[in-house]
């Protein structure tokens, strides 16, 4: 499910559907892989150049339609997805992190965020002062999007080899001393709690030196290497 605020950027990117057939398969690959060692270990996580995004962009496309289901996407999803994407790329300090074995089977990707920045902008953006402190001195890496297979949300969530955790880890790794932190609809509840399940915790609300205003459309969510 890709999550956009209308008429703003998109805060992340998650793919929730299992078909019929998926998830027939889902309960296969469980029962053969339970004790056995990660089938995700051997995708290769690297980073791609703007020249190679540019070079693979039908590919990524492909790859949020694929991850999504056919039921659910179609060629206007397709052409959003690719066209915020773009949008991300031109930001500077932007990453993009794919997964391959012997085809691409996930993504990740982000770009630094300051407190002033228009990212912001009609969120929730309660934050506790030392939060707030990292926000202003560029302390953010915001996760914009993960895209994944639906079984790397539903399947050992909390492993350091699931591919989620993989990508978000390395992204966080390149641009050390930043904290992840990503924007997700209060409304989104299956993204809310893979996130959470990746290890994303919630800015919750308290008397800590936060803001007092009202809620903005989304929740924040924030992650430590």
């Amino acid at each position: 499910m890709t999550v956009n605020v209308p008429g703003r950027p998109v805060a992340a990117a998650l793919v929730t559907h299992v078909g019929a057939d998926e998830t027939h398969a889902e309960q296969t690959w469980s029962s053969r892989h339970e004790r056995g060692p990660s089938p995700w270990q051997g995708d290769r996580v690297r980073p791609l150049s703007r020249r190679q995004i540019e070079d693979r962009l039908e590919d990524l496309g492909a790859l949020y339609e694929e991850t999504r289901g056919a039921a659910r996407t179609g060629s206007r999803s397709r052409t959003a997805f690719l066209r915020r994407l773009a949008g991300d790329v031109r930001r500077p300090g932007f990453a993009l992190l794919i997964a391959e074995n012997t085809t691409l089977t996930a993504c990740a990707y982000g770009f630094p965020v300051r407190a002033a920045d228009p990212w912001w902008q009609g969120h929730d953006t309660r934050l506790p002062r030392l939060l707030r402190g990292l926000a202003v001195t560029g302390g953010f890496f915001a996760v914009s999007g993960i895209v994944v297979p639906p079984r790397v949300r539903t399947h050992y969530q909390d492993r350091d080899w699931n591919l989620a955790r993989r990508l978000q880890r390395r992204l966080l790794d390149d641009h050390v001393p930043a904290l992840g932190v990503a924007l997700v609809p209060h409304t989104d509840t299956e993204t809310l709690t893979a996130y959470r399940a990746w290890g994303w915790q919630d800015v919750a609300t308290g008397p800590d030196g936060l803001d007092p205003r009202p809620s903005g459309a989304c929740r924040v969510l924030v992650l430590g290497r």
